[in-house]
């Protein structure tokens, strides 16, 4: 129904929809053929305007597919009557991109697990089927799903895909685009189609020849090493252009596969996931954890940096910053006086190949000047020492509202040499804007989190957010790092974007954005923003911004508490649905 448009060899950057006027103001009639929830009223869309991370914003409507047939009906309405759909799972994402002013497309409740095939090591599941859930499935098949975020208990299946995600054991299991084998989506123009490896690229479907004519443009006219930042990890920013065109240059043929591996990551930009088929793995015969302990920031890096080469599945920094606020609030088991502190695992067939594998890693940590390194090998015992980095949310949560968590700069990713650079660097930018900040993250994949701690009962609160925003950027450039290693853009980085990619990259991503989404209809001001955009201008935290209602204040309040962000929110008005 929808004409593609397809740019070639002198790749200029076409105008995007963005996000504003251009989203009308929707009644209480779904669109003609529409068989699921749709709602306009004002208490609906204040259960949608926040997520899990800093951002509000009241959508135009919410709507709840019935099924993925529902799905492609939603997308056709959008373009024939001129709004974006924002596909959304948990809202468990920090960098808003399920939190915007379009129609709110809610496949929270889509959780179905399908029947495990060991053989294959495959299970199908649907876009809001929680990570937590599927593992547990996979588990007693003897298998599991190896990707897993500290947001796992509720996030969402579809939007660990739209982001690739990835989490502490990347340095083993890669993030989740490794672990994808099949999307079924439905495309921009409404049409539905199965994505998989291994098989060419759904045929006869104009938006999907466009974005694979995209890629290959991009092939022509870029230079290769504009698409990526060399040496980074984990990236979850921009489009995997240059990972599709690595996958075209190995075989032309293989166009099912470079599709896939621009879906994953794309944010719902690209097209609307409404079944996934996912690989999985042999669960690990044992496994060991160490905590070392650290005088020298330094030392805590350098012996990161090399926990991959040392076997370690998993290697997590927690700095000073994050220590000394979990003293003062009195957590268990913090080191004393510690500079630094990084937990590790490796993983053995049996309980000795493991012991034998973290004596190994414990003696490179005491090379590399750790002070003090303990073992455990029981699960309880591992347990212990994890309780210690999983007490970074509730203890950032219990500061409120004395101090407000703002994760504006939480997810930059920079070459492993440059790792101690950068987290000096954040330390520098925090002293210089008077601010407390958490630091902790994936020290293994030089991937730190960063939750600055802002007191917003100052008067300067909102200027201290943007000189931290424009001093960690300016670093994140500086160090060729990227801003999004594993949470995706979303609408908080989009207008961040060229700060840290080249004009040649942008141009790119924006013309296989037109490509694919040629009438803006998918997620529109997710990884692409106007120049006039600000992704500050309206925070939950902000003490003059107009309160929600009661209902709403008190649903959401009650699921970041209890940290229920897979909690269906419609359910705050009628149980029932």
């Amino acid at each position: 129904m929808v004409a593609s448009g397809t740019h070639t060899e002198g790749m200029e950057a076409p105008t995007l929809l963005t996000p504003g006027s251009a989203v009308p103001v929707l009644g209480p009639e779904p669109p003609t053929g529409f068989r699921g929830l749709w709602r306009t009223d004002d208490l609906a869309r204040e259960l949608y305007a926040e997520g899990a991370g800093i951002a509000r914003c009241l959508p135009a409507a919410v709507a709840v597919p019935a099924d993925a047939d529902d799905v492609a009906t939603l997308v056709v309405a959008a373009r024939r009557d001129g709004y974006f759909v924002m596909p959304r799972g948990s809202g468990s994402g920090m960098a808003a991109g399920a939190v915007g002013p379009g129609v709110v497309m809610d496949l929270s409740r889509w959780r179905d697990i399908g029947p495990v095939d060991a053989a294959a090591r495959r299970v199908r599941v649907g876009p809001g089927a929680l990570r937590g859930a599927i593992d547990t499935t996979a588990r007693a098949h003897g298998l599991r799903f190896p990707v897993d975020p500290s947001s796992g208990a509720f996030c969402t299946i579809g939007g660990m895909v739209g982001a690739n995600a990835a989490g502490a054991r990347t340095l083993r299991f890669g993030a989740t685009r490794d672990w994808v084998h099949g999307l079924e989506c439905v495309f921009a123009n409404g049409v539905r189609a199965w994505v998989r490896r291994g098989e060419p690229a759904p045929e006869g479907i104009p938006l999907v020849r466009a974005m694979l004519d995209a890629v290959r443009s991009a092939g022509r006219a870029v230079p290769p090493d504009a698409l990526v930042h060399a040496g980074v990890r984990k990236e979850s920013s921009g489009y995997a252009v240059a990972a599709a065109l690595a996958v075209l240059a190995r075989d032309p043929s293989a166009t099912g596969d470079a599709l896939l591996t621009l879906l994953v990551g794309s944010e719902g930009t690209l097209a609307v996931f409404t079944a996934v088929e996912l690989s999985l793995t042999p669960v690990a015969g044992a496994t060991a954890t160490l905590l070392a302990t650290f005088g020298s920031l330094d030392a805590a890096t350098r012996a990161a940096i090399s926990a991959r080469d040392a076997g370690a599945s998993a290697c997590e920094l927690l700095d000073r910053t994050f220590l000394e606020v979990a003293a003062r609030e009195r957590t268990p088991g913090v080191p004393q006086k510690a500079e630094a502190v990084l937990l590790a695992e490796v993983e053995g067939e049996h309980a000795t190949h493991a012991r034998d594998a973290a004596i190994l890693l414990g003696r490179a940590f005491t090379r590399a000047g750790a002070r003090e390194v303990t073992m455990a090998t029981h699960p309880s015992a591992e347990h212990k020492l994890w309780a210690l980095r999983h007490a970074a949310s509730p203890i950032l949560a219990r500061l409120a509202p004395r101090l407000r968590s703002m994760q504006f700069i939480e997810d930059g990713c920079v070459p492993p040499g440059n790792l101690p650079a950068y987290v000096r660097g954040v330390r520098d930018a925090l002293e210089r804007a008077d601010t407390l900040g958490v630091i902790f993250g994936h020290a293994g994949d030089a991937h730190v989190h960063v939750n600055p701690l802002l007191d917003v009962t100052r008067h300067d609160w909102r200027d201290r957010v943007h000189g931290l925003l424009h001093d960690v950027c300016d670093l994140t450039a500086k160090l060729g790092g990227t801003l999004a290693g594993e949470h995706g853009d979303g609408r908080l980085r989009a207008a961040l974007l060229p700060s840290v990619w080249s004009p040649e990259a942008m141009t790119a991503f924006r013309v296989l954005k037109q490509a694919g989404d040629p009438h803006g209809v998918l997620n529109v001001g997710v990884k692409f923003a106007s120049a006039s955009d600000d992704a500050l201008a309206s925070l939950r935290h902000d003490p003059d911004a107009a309160p929600l209602g009661a209902v709403a204040r008190n649903t959401l309040d009650a699921i970041e508490r209890d940290r229920a962000w897979h909690r269906f929110r419609l359910h705050a008005i009628d149980p029932t649905v």
